[in-house]
């Protein structure tokens, strides 16, 4: 397929191709973490399980709630969290309650106890006095408030965070059934390229994307199969996308798409398999490749490392949110002030480095990183977001709204 496609376009097209995993596994909940859910939590229990106080004051029901001055009450004991008092209200009483704590029986309102007057009569704060501006039903927790029984508390295709980890543990879930880990197998190509660790001569360089496309795949959970660096020669390539397909989920390869006679990848796969698109109208990240082998998804991204984050985050990424069963696998759109002029041509979306900070004048706003090349992966250290420019848009000046991405949303 030779058309040049834009973002949205390959986008479309990866995500036609793409299914969920069907495979899971039944895991322990202090192991969930980071996991992507295979079906719904479902709650067992009310969440509170019972009526509660929301802040420490005084249980009292709202039919003694005077109607102007002050009302005395009696206040006939305590109830704390875990040990609650027993005991219904009657007319003309009340007890200290502590936050957390469970409602008595005939007791439908709790009073802040900075709002609560000692009575000047009586000893040993056996009685207190209350005014008339308390809410009926004020400061109490209701059963199933928060979570209902047999409610769907969390959505198959949610990734487990500290936050969801906790709630499921609130609900007493031990263990519960998760999607398995993604395998991706990475290798770069190219006969200029040397792991870390070897001698480099006066042609060679070391390999960046390989570690950098390795260290994204661990941040979204997938395992990853290291094959190395792959010379540029057509059977040692055949070799290894072969023996990736048989293991892997997905393969990712770095280097080896573009139009060199040396470039193989292109050639194995129309051989071993099917690919979808290899060209996008992309600054940086032009010479993508798109396929499959057998039941195994490839990706070839170029082999400039700004080009390999870039493909990364906005093709490789979403392809493996979905293939994890995660509900939604687009970025979240952050769309702010610019501070530095931004050339841009129509006709091609262009993604560049910014750094997102805050102006003591202006707010949130977003600057270049500098140098926009290809190859300078520096830029990409300096900064901590990428800046979208559309497809259709132009030259950027000072103070234009521009589509943010931070680094830390991959």
């Amino acid at each position: 397929m030779n058309t040049i496609l834009t973002v949205d376009e390959a986008l479309s097209v990866i995500k036609s191709h793409i299914k969920p995993l069907d495979n899971h596994q039944t895991i322990i909940l202090p192991n969930a973490l980071g996991k992507t859910l295979a079906e719904d939590i479902i709650s067992p229990i009310n969440v509170p399980v019972y009526q509660n106080s929301a802040m420490d004051g005084y249980a009292l029901n709202s039919t003694d709630i005077p109607e102007n001055g002050k009302k005395r009450l009696q206040n006939i004991g305590t109830s704390f969290a875990g040990h609650p008092f027993e005991q219904a209200l009657s007319e003309g009483e009340c007890i200290r309650i502590m936050t957390g704590a469970k409602i008595p029986e005939n007791a439908d309102s709790v009073i802040e106890q900075e709002k609560v007057t000692l009575s000047p009569t009586q000893d040993d704060d056996k009685f207190i006095e209350i005014n008339a501006d308390i809410r009926k039903g004020q400061n109490i927790r209701n059963i199933g408030e928060d979570i209902a029984k047999q409610s769907v508390v969390l959505a198959a295709g949610q990734t487990i965070g500290a936050a969801r980890l906790g709630v499921l543990a609130s609900l007493g879930i031990a263990s519960l059934k998760v999607k398995r880990k993604l395998r991706a197998a990475v290798f770069s190509s190219g006969d200029e390229i040397r792991s870390i660790g070897e001698t480099l001569d006066g042609n060679q360089i070391y390999d960046s994307n390989r570690y950098t496309i390795s260290s994204m795949l661990s941040d979204l959970g997938v395992e990853v199969i290291d094959m190395g660096v792959v010379p540029d020669n057509k059977s040692a390539i055949n070799r290894a996308l072969t023996e990736a397909a048989a293991e892997a989920d997905m393969i990712i390869t770095s280097g080896g798409v573009s139009v060199g006679e040396a470039d193989f990848i292109k050639q194995c796969l129309h051989e071993l398999g099917q690919s979808y698109f290899n060209k996008l109208h992309l600054k940086p990240g032009r010479p993508l490749t798109f396929g499959h082998i057998n039941n195994t998804h490839f990706f070839g991204l170029p082999g400039n490392p700004v080009a390999v984050m870039v493909t990364f985050m906005y093709f490789v990424r979403p392809a493996i949110k979905l293939l994890m069963g995660h509900s939604n696998a687009d970025l979240l759109d952050i769309k702010i002030n610019c501070a530095s002029p931004l050339r841009k041509m129509a006709g091609r979306t262009e993604i560049q480095r910014g750094i997102l900070e805050q102006d003591p004048q202006q707010g949130l706003i977003v600057k270049s990183s500098g140098k926009q090349g290809s190859g300078v992966l520096s830029s990409m250290s300096e900064g901590n977001c990428f800046i979208y420019l559309e497809h259709d848009s132009e030259t950027v000046q000072p103070g234009d709204k521009v589509i943010v991405h931070p680094f830390k949303l991959f």
